[in-house]
């Protein structure tokens, strides 16, 4: 839905590397969420669903986050500060990243056509990641 005006909200990623390769983080997914509780809800959900294939370390960081670290994070949120999450399972780190931003009109992903420049977006310069 387009509309004409620019709207806050929360620009959240989900990147993994393997921290014993020097190769840099993959960006597995994002979302653009419009409220500090959609943003903290989508690594909540997450964390949730990988937490009973996690090891019994990671499983610990992940519920530990959802118990005492969730309420820090969406209270950071509501402060318009950026939030990061990590749980490191055998050599993967899992990274979520929350940061405020404010929407323009033509960067909505839930419009019907998006503009033909669309599918240039690289994030952070890497030419690979372009969606072709």
């Amino acid at each position: 839905m387009l509309s004409n005006e620019p709207r806050s909200g929360y620009w959240c990623e989900c990147w993994t590397q393997d921290v014993d390769e020097q190769e840099p983080p993959a960006l597995r997914g994002s979302l653009d969420a419009y409220s500090a509780p959609q943003a903290d809800r989508w690594v909540a959900v997450t964390l949730r669903t990988i937490s009973p294939a996690l090891d019994p370390d990671a499983s610990d960081e992940a519920w530990a986050w959802l118990y005492q670290g969730r309420v820090a994070t969406r209270h950071a949120l509501l402060r318009s500060e950026p939030c990061t999450v990590t749980v490191t399972q055998g050599r993967t780190r899992i990274t979520w990243t929350i940061r405020p931003v404010i929407f323009l009109p033509l960067a909505d992903r839930q419009a019907a056509e998006l503009p033909p420049c669309a599918g240039q977006f690289a994030p952070h310069g890497n030419p690979e990641a372009a969606p072709g």
